[in-house]
């Protein structure tokens, strides 16, 4: 079978979207360093219509440590297949990428990190790829790092990679580019200067001080469902599109990149990108709507005997139930900030588990409880009760939580999580369970009303009458 390409693509189904603009015109401005699934179905996504408008932000997909992506984007000019999954699917063919570089092509890099047409490198390598310590800061024994502060021209690590690329510029007197951080850590723009700061202090202290005062490292925040591209998946789509495509990718129709303003970038705005001074705001709305009735979802789902999240919303009960928890409970602990539509954000999240096309698993997202739910669910009680406010229906789900820790220990099942035994032990008793500070914040263990909440909730999974509980 023919491979996708620039040759292949006016063979491909009518139904299948082509690219909005002239490939042979679009010049590099980007280098991004991960070009993984959730890259090439998100970020990529972006710029590929961006690039409708304005050709010179094409990326230069770099692979450090493994050359398959890359390879395959090679061999088919840059193009792949993004599946859009949902209850009308959509297929669009992607042309953002302009090169390519994989492992053992140091010197194309170097020089292309120094190139003036290059203003935003941008990155999606997951928390570990960044070499930090638990506390956030720059590992300095990370091996990685290691070797880069004794060969600081020949960098292993993305931190050694960007320091490098940042000194090749100040050196020549070119401004610096951007840097763009997309895995999803909190304040991860002010993370990452921090560690290239730090990586570029142990050699050079001018050029550490250039870092922290001259290179915008923008925070944000990124968010799509990307499954795995698996042999049945490449397949469906070689099929569907009549030609091989070792680069195609998969998503949720829902997607969401925030990100904090800074100077000389594209119009991003256009393609959908949320552009705010405030991204902290949007990753605290993100943790208690999307995962609080996420987490509120998967335990209460599991004493109905649901499966998945789709099954889970397709319960009358429980979906009116975690509706009202978003609307009613939830939103009102939110600040007001500008330009966050909490409404409209809470009814696109609800939308989004009732996509019949994502098998997300209840048992997986209930998993590590102990540490998700202070700040899934926990922030948002506390906010309620500074407030005034009721907490009846947010007492339901924590129910829901110490009902399954006690069906895993009565089962001798195994409870995923770093705290499992001593929340195994502790589950049997409300009190005990409400001691732990590493969950319960002392404040809401000591209020009587919240302890009745729960309890009155936590009977009613043990007797199996949840109906009442959802009717809250």
């Amino acid at each position: 079978m023919t491979t996708l390409s620039r040759a292949s693509l006016a063979s491909l189904p009518a139904a299948v979207s082509r690219p909005g603009h002239d490939i042979a015109n679009v010049t590099t401005g980007i280098v991004h360093f991960g070009p993984g699934a959730f890259h090439r179905a998100h970020q990529a996504d972006c710029i590929d219509r961006l690039l409708d408008s304005d050709p010179s932000w094409g990326i230069a997909a770099v692979s450090l440590r493994t050359p398959g992506t890359v390879d395959a984007l090679r061999a088919q000019d840059g193009l792949y297949t993004l599946a859009v999954i949902d209850r009308e699917p959509s297929t669009r063919i992607i042309a953002a990428h302009s090169d390519w570089i994989g492992p053992g092509e140091g010197a194309k890099l170097r020089a292309l990190l120094a190139d003036p047409a290059i203003r935003i490198a941008t990155s999606t390598v997951t928390e570990k790829g960044y070499c930090l310590s638990g506390d956030g800061s720059l590992d300095l024994s990370h091996p990685d790092i290691v070797h880069d502060l004794t060969r600081p021209a020949e960098p292993r690590s993305v931190i050694g990679w960007i320091v490098a690329g940042l000194a090749d510029r100040r050196a020549a007197g070119i401004a610096p580019f951007a840097m763009l951080c997309c895995d999803n850590m909190t304040g991860n723009g002010g993370k990452l200067r921090a560690a290239c700061a730090t990586l570029a202090r142990q050699y050079d202290a001018d050029l550490a001080t250039f870092i922290e005062t001259r290179v915008a490292f923008p925070d944000s925040m990124v968010d799509s469902i990307t499954p795995a591209s698996d042999e049945a998946f490449l397949a469906k789509v070689a099929g569907e599109l009549g030609v091989t495509d070792n680069a195609a990718v998969q998503r949720e129709s829902f997607t969401q990149w925030v990100l904090q303003r800074f100077d000389g970038a594209p119009d991003l705005a256009s393609v959908g990108v949320t552009l705010t001074n405030d991204v902290r705001a949007y990753e605290q709305a993100k943790l208690r709507i999307l995962n609080g009735t996420h987490s509120s979802l998967a335990y209460i789902g599991l004493a109905l005997g649901h499966e998945t999240v789709f099954e889970a919303m397709s319960d009358p009960s429980l979906e009116a139930f975690i509706t009202r928890l978003a609307h009613d409970d939830i939103r009102p602990s939110l600040p007001t900030v500008e330009g966050l539509d909490s409404e409209s954000y809470a009814n696109a999240v609800l939308n989004r588990f009732r996509n019949p096309a994502i098998r997300h698993l209840l048992s997986q997202i209930a998993w590590d409880g102990s540490q998700k739910l202070p700040y899934r669910l926990l922030d948002t009680t506390l906010a309620a009760l500074e407030a005034g406010r009721p907490v009846d229906r947010l007492a339901v789900p924590i129910a829901a939580w110490i009902a399954f820790l006690r069906r895993k220990t009565a089962a001798g099942e195994k409870i995923t999580d770093p705290l499992a035994d001593t929340l195994s032990a502790a589950s049997g008793d409300l009190d005990a369970m409400l001691a732990l500070r590493q969950v319960f914040p002392e404040r809401i263990a000591q209020d009587a009303g919240y302890r009745d909440a729960v309890a009155e909730a936590l009977a009613g999974f043990e007797a199996d009458e949840i109906a009442p509980l959802l009717a809250r």
